[in-house]
């Protein structure tokens, strides 16, 4: 019997994606009102540029241990415990400002300030815009008088709670939170599903994971021999290496899974 549903947090129950896709379009709009720019144009450089800056750091491997990608980079702080939390601190203001100074260069456009301005607007306006996918409460408040409720994310602490901070209502409805940057090591290694069945005191089979990520949610739960779902929104291929028990493209259709799962236990 499944007794335990654990949830992804980041394009799961918050639309991240299109948060930072905001995020950028207001930034960059900005600076063609200070210069002459295609908007589209400069995002697509300053993510290419943030991309390579992001994997020349020394805290690349934590960053890919943990689970955090180079564009919370751009707005995180990171100011976590431990020597490579901090060691990111101090990286990204730096990092803000070479991304954003750098996709303007390769525009054509030298203008350090502006790309200091840029850097520091971004996280202003990601902070504006926290989407969140309009049937994540309904499909909450469904389920929280009858499972536990978990909430395991990949990412820095610090970053994880901003983004439940600016989206308050979601928290409450978790009877435990477990983000990868405070655990240690981030989906899809094994042990963090194994401490989330720790946490609950159940088994993997009383548990039901549900992910948009292929590579980190359902991979991780299948190590355990944990049953999962993939939020497949936007239709992506399947992968050769990784098969889902379930697959759903809205989170309602989570309901069938759960009665098709209490019906064939019953008849057992």
């Amino acid at each position: 019997m499944i007794k335990t549903i654990i949830f992804d947090l980041d394009d799961t129950l918050l639309w991240d994606l299109h948060s930072v896709a905001t995020a950028f379009r207001k930034t960059c709009e900005r600076a063609a009102e200070a210069v002459e720019v295609n908007p589209e144009a400069l995002e697509e450089a300053v993510r290419e540029e943030a991309r390579n800056l992001y994997a020349s750091y020394e805290t690349y491997a934590h960053t890919q241990l943990i689970g955090i990608n180079p564009f919370e980079g751009l707005w995180g702080t990171f100011d976590d415990e431990g020597e490579s939390f901090q060691k990111m601190k101090e990286i990204v203001p730096g990092y803000r400002r070479d991304a954003w100074t750098g996709g303007l260069k390769k525009l054509g456009i030298d203008d350090p300030q502006l790309g200091q301005e840029l850097a520091e607007l971004f996280p202003e306006e990601r902070k504006k815009h926290p989407f969140v996918y309009e049937e994540t409460f309904q499909v909450l408040d469904r389920l929280k008088d009858h499972y536990t409720l978990v909430l395991l994310t990949n990412g820095s602490p610090s970053l994880q709670h901003l983004k439940l901070e600016i989206t308050p209502e979601i928290a409450p409805y978790f009877d435990h939170i477990v983000i990868s940057g405070a655990f240690g090591i981030g989906k899809p290694d094994a042990s963090i599903f194994e401490h989330v069945l720790e946490i609950v005191d159940g088994s993997a089979d009383e548990a039901l994971m549900i992910g948009d990520n292929l590579m980190t949610d359902i991979l991780g739960s299948s190590r355990v021999g944990m049953r999962n779902v993939w939020i497949n929104r936007e239709q992506k291929a399947p992968s050769d290496e990784v098969t889902p028990t379930y697959e759903i493209d809205h989170l309602d259709k989570l309901f069938d899974i759960l009665e098709e799962l209490t019906h064939k236990e019953a008849i057992q």
